[in-house]
C-alpha cells in the first residue's frame, strides 16, 4: 500500500508559480509511474504529466507543456510539480497517483493509477 499527500497548492496570480510536491509514506520502488492529475469543478478528471520513476521520463499534457516540469527525488520519496506561467484555467485540484504496472503509453489514463492522494487546491486569479 502506498500513501501519497500533496501540498503546495494556493492561491496565485495569472502569471505567478507554485510548486506541487506529492511524499509518498513509503518506497515508490515498487512504483512505474507517478502522475498528476487535476479536477476542475464540473468537469473530469485530466491528466497533466507523468514521470517514469526509474528512468527519470516524462511526459505532458498539450495545456501545459512549456510551463509545468515535472521531477522526482530519490531521497526523499517525493514527486513535484512546478508550474509557472500558471493561467486562470488551471484553477482546479491537483491529485498525484501511483501506477505499479507498465506499459509507459498509458501513463496518461487515471484508470491505470492505483493509489491516489486526496488533492490539494491549486486557485489562479485573473
Amino acid at each position: 500500500q502506498v500513501q501519497l499527500v500533496e501540498s503546495g497548492g494556493g492561491l496565485v496570480q495569472a502569471g505567478g508559480s507554485l510548486t506541487l510536491s506529492c511524499a509518498a509514506s513509503q518506497r515508490t520502488s515498487g512504483a512505474y509511474a507517478v502522475g498528476w492529475f487535476r479536477q476542475a469543478p464540473g468537469k473530469e478528471r485530466e491528466f497533466v504529466s507523468a514521470i517514469n520513476w526509474s528512468s527519470g521520463s516524462t511526459v505532458y499534457a498539450d495545456s501545459v507543456k512549456g510551463r509545468f516540469t515535472i521531477s522526482r527525488d530519490y531521497a526523499k520519496n517525493t514527486v513535484y510539480l512546478q508550474m509557472n506561467n500558471l493561467k486562470p484555467e488551471d484553477t482546479a485540484v491537483y491529485y498525484c497517483a501511483a501506477k505499479t504496472t507498465t506499459p509507459w503509453i498509458t501513463s496518461r489514463a487515471a484508470f491505470e493509477y492505483a493509489y491516489w492522494g486526496q488533492g490539494t487546491q491549486v486557485t489562479v486569479s485573473s
